[in-house]
This record gives C-alpha cells, sequence and structure tokens, in this order.
C-alpha cells in the first residue's frame, strides 16, 4: 500500500471548464501530516513510516498516548496511520506530506464509511419486490419471505439477504478523477461523489489501477483544438475559392422568343 492523506469531505459543488461544460466535483479538505515513527524491519519486521493526522486536545488523550507525543515533541494527533514503504531512509520524523504527493497524477482511490441509514427492511435495505397487494396478503406486503431450508441442513445459511442494520460500512471508490487542487488551502476537487457524510474522514491514495484513458480536461482542450482546426479550414476554404465570372451589362442577355404555351405546332 502506498503513501496516503487523511481529508475531510465538504460536500458538493460543480466546476466549468473554458469550454462551459459543468463537471460535478466533491470538494476534499486534505490536512498536512507529520510523520511521527519510522518502523525498520529490525523493530516488527518490516519497513513503514506512522503519519498523524488532525488535532485533539491533551485532556481526551490517554495516558499511554501522552507519553507518546511527549517522547515525540509534538503536539497530539486525532488519526494515527501506518503505511508500508519500500526504502525507509527517504523519510525523516518531522517532516510533513500534504497534496504535493499527488502532483503529478491524475485519478485517485478514496476510501471511506458510507452514511448509516439505521435499521432496515428488505425492501430498502436490498431491493425486494415484496409480496402482492392483494388476493390472500393480509399484513405481510414488505416481508422477506421464506428464509429457511429443509429438516437438512435445518439452518439458515450466512450472508443470507434479511433485514438489518443499513450503511455504515467502509467503502473503496476507484480511479476518481482530479478536477483541480488548491495548494494554498489544502483542497482538492474530484470529479463525482465519494461515499460517507459531510465532515466525514476520507482516506485518499494514489490508484492501484493502471488505467489508460483521458481526463475530462483533456476531452475539454481536444475538443476546443478539433473546432479551431475546423474554424482555420473554413476560412482558407473561404479565401481559396474563385468568384464565379459575371456578364456585363453591355452585352447583355439575348432576347428569347416569347412562346405559347396554346400553340402547340
Amino acid at each position: 500500500m502506498g503513501i496516503g492523506l487523511i481529508g475531510k469531505k465538504i460536500g458538493m459543488t460543480r466546476e466549468f471548464l473554458d469550454s462551459g461544460v459543468s463537471v460535478p466535483v466533491t470538494v476534499l479538505a486534505v490536512e498536512r501530516g507529520r510523520i511521527l515513527d519510522i518502523i525498520t524491519n529490525e523493530k516488527r519486521g518490516y519497513n513503514a513510516i506512522q503519519v498523524g493526522f488532525g488535532k485533539i486536545k491533551n485532556s481526551k488523550l490517554t495516558k499511554q498516548m501522552k507519553g507518546f507525543f511527549k517522547k515525540k515533541s509534538t503536539e497530539p494527533r486525532k488519526i494515527l496511520k501506518e503505511f508500508r514503504v519500500n526504502d525507509v531512509t527517504d523519510y525523516k520524523e518531522g517532516n510533513e506530506i500534504g497534496l504535493e504527493l499527488f502532483k503529478d497524477q491524475k485519478f485517485l482511490d478514496i476510501t471511506s464509511k458510507t452514511i448509516g441509514k439505521g435499521f432496515a427492511g428488505v425492501i430498502k435495505r436490498h431491493n425486494f419486490s415484496g409480496l402482492r397487494a392483494t388476493h390472500g396478503v393480509s399484513v405481510s406486503h414488505r416481508a422477506a419471505g421464506s428464509t429457511g431450508q429443509n429438516q437438512d441442513p435445518g439452518k439458515v445459511f450466512k450472508g443470507k439477504k434479511m433485514a438489518g442494520h443499513m450503511g455504515n460500512k467502509l467503502r473503496t471508490v476507484q480511479n476518481l478523477e482530479i478536477i483541480k487542487s488548491d495548494l494554498e488551502n489544502n483542497l482538492i476537487y474530484v470529479k463525482g461523489s465519494v461515499p460517507g457524510a459531510k465532515n466525514a474522514f476520507v482516506f485518499i491514495q494514489k490508484n492501484k489501477k493502471n488505467i489508460k484513458r483521458f481526463t475530462t480536461l483533456e476531452k475539454a482542450k481536444k475538443l476546443q483544438a478539433d473546432i479551431a482546426k475546423i474554424g482555420t479550414k473554413k476560412k482558407v476554404d473561404k479565401k481559396t475559392q474563385k468568384m464565379p465570372e459575371t456578364v456585363s451589362k453591355a452585352e447583355g442577355k439575348q432576347p428569347t422568343e416569347k412562346k405559347n404555351k396554346w400553340n402547340f405546332m
């Protein structure tokens, strides 16, 4: 797993490209992370770095975490996350990482918890159609139906679609396109929606899949270039067209004989 960042979902809006196309985007506020610890193969059997994000009051920490941050001589951090790396010599304790991590990146993978819906029935949770409205059905219109088996095996199998807690699960959306990034305000704009409610924490990392496709910005630039080519081609064609030869008035038109439409001879 590569190094990532922790951000907060601000909400959704839209961005207008130079061509006038409206793109729906999700705004993420990305906090700068601080490297708190370097984990080597000799210590724990793997190479990693521990990064802290966010701020938290010292009064909300446990005694152990107070001692940890005091030892590292840094202010308390709300979230601690480890990232496996191949070489730990490239990192030092106290260094900070931010949006510059995604400088040459076009797509991102974003992980967050979905919005919790509470206890939900099978129609809302699994899109069941329910039973009939009439003709023998009295109180079981939104029931799930039969879930059990025969005497053998005599149990309900694991994973059976039933009523239960809906939402509040960790989900990852892959290959979200970066539309714009604001390094001054630590904001990043990604195309489309991101799981989670407003102010929810999201984990942002580089996309794992190596996809080869044009981004929305690249498509818009290509479209503008094609339109410009067509416009210049039309102008050249108009200039190269020859004017039709006109007959002077002096030469005039030769008089034509009037034909009698009733004369068939």
